[in-house]
């Protein structure tokens, strides 16, 4: 558990959390590794988990309602891929496609939102910091999707 808090500590998503909000955090999380080809999850599945991505490739995919899929964004170590954990209905809005083994760390949605109840200074801290994440995927799917359909501002 002091090698994940270390790690959780140094990582820029949780920089500058108090300590105490920092080993609450490590009670919710694990160690985990993806071989590529797999997927962390699918579209519309519950979302249970986020992740800081240690080492590897994950590409965000969405579908154009054919077979096909876009890539929104592919992360690489020191990202954080996940937001959905947070918002009801906490389902995910893409897949995450593993292009080469990944390490990273998952971090439990449900403990977490547990802890965030029991602590809203907690919930207020996560919430500022995945803010951004969901305004930055946001602001990809935009530009993928003028890319692959041709529109211009």
């Amino acid at each position: 558990m002091e090698l994940l808090e270390k790690i959780l500590a140094q990582h820029s998503f949780l920089k500058d959390l108090e300590k105490k909000y920092l080993q609450l955090m490590v009670g919710c999380a694990s160690n985990v590794r993806f071989d590529a080809g797999t997927f962390i999850y699918r579209e519309r599945e519950d979302a249970n988990h986020f992740y800081i991505l240690r080492a590897g490739k994950v590409a965000l995919e969405i579908h154009n309602g054919g077979c096909e899929a876009i890539t929104i964004e592919t992360l690489a170590a020191g990202d954080v891929l996940g937001w959905a954990w947070l918002v009801p209905p906490y389902r995910w809005h893409a897949d995450a496609h593993v292009l080469e083994m990944t390490r990273a760390i998952a971090l439990d949605g449900k403990c977490l939102r547990d802890k965030c109840r029991d602590d809203h200074h907690l919930g207020y801290e996560l919430m500022m910091r995945i803010v951004p994440l969901i305004t930055h995927q946001l602001q990809a799917t935009q530009l993928q999707l003028m890319d692959v359909y041709g529109v211009r501002k």
